[in-house]
């Protein structure tokens, strides 16, 4: 009873979200994966889960990247049911839990029609399926917005639209005021839609400096002058209501220029970082900071796995909110997920992060325990996508990794790569790993530099060769936008590779 009641009163306490300022949390459908691991796999029920959830822990907006800008004309049947899913979702985040909904472009991509329409929406890989329209092309531009058009209209009961000056956008040597050009037709695009949808300028990377990326193949992050040279051009467009959300400039982006007043902090990768092979992250200061460091306008989060970052998605609440998040608040919070098992659960995230595989093994027992026994769902049962074994042995897998991960990476650095020892912990790992991934199906870039370290001292030919490729631009292509595109689409497939390419070391080990 005293659990339940500490548990009722911390869920209530989020809940009010007295800060009325906008906490939203990005539902992002990039990446093709393994369900509910990928968002773009959830169904109805695992989306209105995980509505109730966040809007328990005080979230009072959504945004969601619905990957409109790959859908082939004409659409496939799986196209045409996902758009109605999300029409749907939209109706119940707005209706049933009075959470504002916004729904992410990119700026300027467009569908290969004849190569997306060989996948299902939810197979289909976005950088070998997209291709990037000049915005400087009227004609061609045109029949972009005209198809984005048809694709919005189901939609349109959204609050806002994002447009973002970057990944995956741009184009080499566009300037500013083309980008403001592409908000105001978007702006027109709407005002036909629905009037008073609001549009958001997403100041990611600086879309003139993205530009040159495409241009020249070197990635150099924009200014704060940039994005404020932008804005003012923007404001001359007159296409309000409109705002920016900052995720790469900080959240007084506007202070100097008189535009405090439109900045959203949209403090990107405080919660997982994007792409990132999917493991749970808990006790780190980044998500906490990174819901307290709120523009006026507030502050919005972003997830890849969300099945998975429970413990950051409650942290960056609870900074938002000026809430602690003590240890005993986050086992209060698992409690809300798994009545009376918190401690466990805690004690499994804590040993995640500890480094020790042996507190890791242990934890992986206690956790393989609790399924063996009744289990009662909490509160914020939504968040556990219907399955609570699931959620438990993701747990118990992911600390099976990290432990076999450790102790290979100790015993590489203790001796000579041919060592016994060293064979027995590689191939552990390689079992760990190789199950994980089975079990979530993530396919792109992969940066654990523990791991990247461990493998490099093996000297293997099929690793060494595989971890080469893990860069944003191909040695392939012609100019430096092609290699840019080719990089991208390598890393498609880059997680996978790595693993066959340790399982192919691990076969030719002693030859």
């Amino acid at each position: 009873m005293a659990i339940t009641a500490c548990c009722t009163a911390s869920a209530q306490q989020s809940a009010n979200n007295p800060t009325g300022k906008l906490l939203g949390i990005y539902v992002h459908q990039h990446w093709s994966y393994n369900h509910p691991y990928a968002a773009r796999t959830w169904t109805l029920d695992d989306w209105t889960g995980y509505l109730d959830g966040v809007k328990k822990l005080g979230y009072n907006s959504v945004l969601i990247w619905p990957m409109l800008e790959t859908i082939p004309d004409p659409m496939t049947p799986s196209d045409e049911a996902n758009l109605e899913k999300i029409a749907k979702v939209i109706d119940i985040a707005k209706n049933r839990y009075q959470l504002k909904v916004s729904i992410v472009f990119c700026p300027n991509v467009s569908p290969k029609s004849e190569i997306g329409r060989q996948y299902t929406f939810e197979k289909r890989p976005f950088f070998h399926t997209d291709d990037r329209v000049d915005p400087g092309d009227p004609v061609a531009f045109g029949k972009l917005m005209e198809w984005r058009e048809k694709l919005f209209r189901p939609l349109a009961n959204a609050d806002g639209l994002f447009v973002i000056d970057s990944d995956p956008g741009g184009y080499p040597g566009s300037t500013n005021l083309e980008f403001a050009y592409i908000l105001t037709a978007h702006r027109r695009m709407l005002d036909r839609l629905r009037p008073g949808i609001e549009i958001y300028y997403w100041a990611h990377f600086g879309w003139e400096s993205y530009g040159k990326f495409y241009a020249t193949g070197e990635l150099v992050h924009g200014t704060a002058e940039e994005v404020q040279d932008a804005m003012k051009l923007i404001e001359r467009q007159n296409i309000g209501p409109w705002g920016v959300a900052s995720s790469g400039f900080g959240p007084s982006v506007g202070d100097a220029i008189g535009m405090s007043d439109r900045v959203l902090a949209f403090n990107y990768g405080a919660i997982e970082g994007e792409p990132s092979f999917p493991l749970t992250i808990y006790g780190t200061d980044n998500a906490y900071n990174g819901g307290r460091n709120g523009a006026e306008r507030g502050v919005f989060g972003n997830v890849q796995s969300h099945c998975l970052q429970l413990p950051n998605t409650f942290a960056f609440a609870r900074g938002a909110q000026g809430l602690p998040v003590e240890r005993a608040d986050y086992v209060a919070f698992a409690n809300e997920l798994i009545v009376g098992q918190g401690e466990t659960i805690v004690e499994g995230w804590e040993s995640l992060q500890s480094g020790d595989s042996k507190r890791m093994d242990k934890a992986a027992k206690r956790l393989r325990a609790l399924t063996k026994q009744p289990l009662e769902t909490g509160s914020l049962k939504g968040l556990l996508f219907g399955d609570v074994n699931r959620f438990i042995e993701d747990l118990a897998v992911q600390l099976d990794v990290m432990s076999s991960l450790h102790t290979f990476s100790n015993a590489v650095n203790r001796y000579p790569k041919s060592h016994k020892a060293v064979k027995i912990a590689f191939s552990a790992f390689v079992e760990a790993v190789e199950t994980w991934q089975t079990r979530h199906g993530y396919s792109n870039h992969w940066y654990w530099p523990t791991m990247i370290e461990a493998l490099k001292k093996l000297e293997a030919k099929p690793v060494d060769e595989t971890l080469a490729t893990l860069t944003w631009v191909s040695e392939e292509g012609d100019t430096p936008f092609e290699r840019v595109k080719n990089g991208l689409a390598r890393l498609e497939d880059y997680s996978p590779r790595l693993i066959k390419a340790m399982r192919q070391a691990l076969a030719e080990w002693g030859k």
